[in-house]
């Protein structure tokens, strides 16, 4: 994310430069012919090498009006395409893939853990729990082939929740929130379980996330795979 937020910046640097050289040569050019002519008026001979056009002041006034247009839009446009950027090259808020999906449900089997995909912000986990409290992620999109894909975010205040691999739950270190397997709510003060994103398996067998379309965790009480902490918690009980 920090290189795909750079590249976007390092073109509005590059818009910025141009501008600003076109805006020096401009310059010169209005103080060359300004000096010619005063030249002209005193009656002194003119630079051999001067061509250039007495400037009226209107004509001045024209072209920094365009220039000073010309920068707004250099602006406007550099700040919109760095805050595009991402999503334009396959960063957060955009396509992900994750990899193949028998490779994914190996590494979770061979690591006990979540396989965490930083480029889109979240964690595949292994999920075959059965929808209550109102909320099928499987009719939204957001399970497929036994995975879900968790946003990082705690819900409470944007912390990223790491996953604690004595407990097996998402723990918060910020302010203590906890969440299962599934990412469903079980201690702190997070409103609801983790944010969970729109999935799908291509006809490759990859796992695409789709970062842009996110649903909303899953309401406390929910327990859809009854799963106790699994040895000692990595943040302390707040």
């Amino acid at each position: 994310m920090i290189a795909t937020i750079s590249t976007g910046l390092i073109v509005a640097i590059i818009a910025f430069v141009v501008l600003d050289v076109f805006a020096v040569v401009f310059g010169l050019s209005f103080a060359r012919a300004h000096k010619a002519q005063r030249a002209a008026a005193s009656g002194l001979p003119a630079a051999p090498r001067s061509t250039a056009k007495p400037t009226s002041r209107r004509d001045f006034f024209r072209g920094s009006l365009l220039i000073s247009m010309g920068v707004f839009l250099a602006e406007f446009g550099g700040a919109s395409l760095a805050f595009l950027w991402p999503s334009l090259i396959g960063g957060f808020g955009s396509k992900i893939n994750a990899g193949a999906v028998g490779d994914i449900k190996n590494q979770i089997q061979n690591t006990g853990g979540p396989v965490y995909v930083g480029a889109g912000r979240f964690y595949v986990v292994p999920y075959l729990g059965k929808p209550n409290n109102g909320v099928d992620y499987a009719a939204l999109g957001a399970t497929t082939e036994g995975v879900m894909a968790l946003y990082q975010r705690c819900v409470h205040l944007g912390c990223r929740v790491p996953f604690c691999a004595t407990s097996k739950w998402f723990e918060c270190p910020c302010h203590g929130s906890k969440y299962n397997y599934a990412g469903e709510y079980k201690f702190g003060p997070a409103p609801t379980g983790m944010e969970r994103f729109a999935i799908k398996v291509d006809s490759s067998g990859n796992l695409i996330v789709d970062t842009s379309t996110k649903f909303g965790g899953p309401p406390r009480g929910t327990d859809t795979i009854n799963e106790p902490p699994q040895g000692p918690f990595c943040v302390a009980p707040g």
